[in-house]
């Protein structure tokens, strides 16, 4: 059976009046699905509802034929959830710990327990360091060993939060190589935002903010949507302003000591401006730029 999700209508409002979702409507097919947004957009709060460890307000959510709100049992049953920050046990084994977790799956045989455990550790690359304790486990290995957790059952539904944050770069390449094999037959919901794990790994996304949806699109039809109309140039810190003033600026970063501006236009915006090949970044900026009425001051960068 097809296991579609089906978002409708999820609003949430907490107690301090703060809106995080507001009237959220996503349908998610199985495969890698991105839901990219600044921190504070109300990613987390949907991954819990979905997770259900929280209720919404308002709306539904079927997973296949199991309605996740009402079904919370049967909807664990096919769950797997790696939350962004999950604790460990720091002095118990990495080999020690799954088996605990596969007994408390229900792989109740031993045989079919250690079978799973070693499957699992091979899975995401642990098996050489199984022995280790957690606590000596770097960043990458912790998030990998917290996969194999989430993967324990064969969910059918695999919910990742922020799962890259902090990573260096070869253990955040590890980790989304691992990611990109999970997603054949389950529905896999990797919640970031960083627009490097969308557009590595997905094959569909939404942008949210403030909680609401802004954008959904495959990456490929976004960026196609947007070329030809992306543009940079030079400017100083004086010239920046009255560039903002006059054009949509998406975005400013700085490159070999030069800071550079990117605009959205449907025709050159001047002579000084060249065109610009655009990426995933190109989109989500317009997209929030459109949201927000101003542009991204992004980090320093070593390519153009």
């Amino acid at each position: 059976m097809r296991m579609e999700l089906q978002i409708r209508g999820v609003s949430k409002t907490y107690s301090n009046g703060v809106r995080a979702l507001d009237d959220v409507s996503l349908t998610i097919a199985p495969g890698m699905y991105g839901l990219l947004g600044p921190n504070g957009a109300g990613k987390s709060t949907l991954m819990r509802i979905l997770a259900t460890l929280q209720d919404p307000d308002e709306g539904t959510v079927r997973l296949g034929d199991i309605d996740v709100l009402s079904e919370k049992e049967r909807t664990r049953e096919v769950l797997g959830y790696l939350p962004q920050d999950f604790g460990l046990y720091p002095g118990v084994t990495a080999e020690s710990l799954l088996t605990h977790f596969a007994v408390l799956e229900g792989i109740s045989h031993r045989t079919d327990r250690k079978e799973t455990v070693e499957a699992l550790l091979r899975r995401t690359n642990l098996w050489d360091v199984r022995s280790e304790k957690l606590g000596t486990y770097s960043g990458g290995m912790k998030q990998r060993f917290g996969v194999a957790v989430a993967l324990l059952g064969d969910p059918r539904l695999l919910i990742v939060d922020e799962p890259t944050a902090g990573l260096d770069p070869v253990e955040r390449v590890r980790f989304l190589n691992l990611l990109s094999e999970l997603g054949e037959r389950s529905v896999v919901l990797l919640s970031t935002h960083i627009v490097e794990d969308v557009s590595e790994l997905c094959s569909h996304m939404a942008v949210i903010d403030r909680g609401r949806i802004l954008l959904e699109e495959e990456p490929f039809r976004a960026i196609e949507q947007i070329r030809g109309r992306i543009w940079r140039r030079v400017v100083t810190t004086g010239e920046l302003g009255r560039l903002e003033r006059e054009h949509k600026v998406i975005s400013t970063r700085l490159l070999a000591g030069r800071k550079i501006a990117h605009v959205f236009a449907d025709a050159r915006p001047g002579p000084a401006f060249e065109p610009v090949q655009p990426d995933l970044k190109d989109v989500y900026f317009s997209v929030m730029a459109d949201e927000n009425g101003r542009s991204v001051d992004l980090p320093a960068e070593s390519q153009p």
